[in-house]
């Protein structure tokens, strides 16, 4: 199953993606019985918003061996985490923010766990039972202040840095899916998740044994080799096997 957030007349809904169709989605996306409702249009003509807003976003960082040598840093021997802010999401065709002085913001293509119901202590065995499903995400990053600051709070944070979407797949096998980013068209990134250090369950196990994971709280599971500079004007693509593409214009914003 395919689930989206959608703006209608009413305001913000979820949905159901079926072929080139929406439809409604009755009850919730976290509902058992949830199931499709109306038929609303062609989904070319819906405009879709972040598929989920989480309490949390947990980051990995250097979770791709190839990743951490670019940067000449070391492979941790444990999960490296941050968290983002709900307020940086945004949604397919929101514009990515630029300040002035920012300095280098370079993307980062990324599978994105959702999770479905609450838990704490989970093991690697039931951890995937606890996932909704998967989407896009890129963890747009200020490299000169992540690098400054000693930590990166402050290069993860920004508005508009945490692009989320299109949608969410409910059906899906984490274990081995290609992700790649495109800036203009031209690749950047191209790898699959089979490369990251730590997978999925491990995660979900390693994370949920620090804090309480909630109905709607995302893991961003860490980037492959291939950041690179983004620019206003540009337009950057990050796509994820059996998922789709979300798709990001940049933007130079004045204070």
């Amino acid at each position: 199953m395919l689930i989206c957030s959608f703006l209608s007349s009413d305001g913000p809904r979820e949905g159901i993606i079926e072929g080139d169709d929406l439809y409604t989605l009755e009850g919730n996306m976290f509902s058992p019985h949830a199931q499709r409702g109306d038929k609303i249009g062609p989904l070319s003509q819906a405009k879709l918003l972040a598929p989920i807003t989480p309490s949390k976003i947990v980051c990995l960082g250097r979770n791709y061996t190839e990743h951490a040598r670019e940067h000449d840093a070391e492979v941790p021997a444990e999960p490296l985490l941050f968290l983002k802010p709900p307020s940086a999401l945004i949604g397919p065709g929101q514009s990515i923010e630029l300040l002035p002085g920012m300095g280098k913001v370079e993307h980062e293509v990324e599978l994105v766990a959702v999770i479905g119901r609450q838990g704490r202590f989970i093991t690697q065995d039931e951890a995937l039972t606890y996932v909704l499903g998967y989407t896009c995400g890129n963890d747009v990053s200020a490299r000169d202040y992540q690098f400054s600051d000693g930590q990166w709070a402050r290069a993860k944070s920004f508005d508009t840095f945490c692009p989320l979407g299109p949608w969410i797949n409910t059906d899906l096998d984490p274990s081995d899916l290609a992700v790649k980013c495109r800036v203009n068209g031209e690749t950047r990134q191209d790898s699959r998740t089979s490369q990251m250090v730590f997978d999925v369950p491990f995660l979900i196990e390693y994370i949920s044994r620090v804090m309480t994971l909630l109905p709607g709280d995302i893991i961003m599971t860490g980037t492959p080799a291939g950041v690179s500079p983004i620019h206003p004007g540009d337009v950057v693509e990050v796509e994820v096997e059996r998922i789709g593409v979300l798709q990001n214009p940049v933007e130079a914003r004045k204070e």
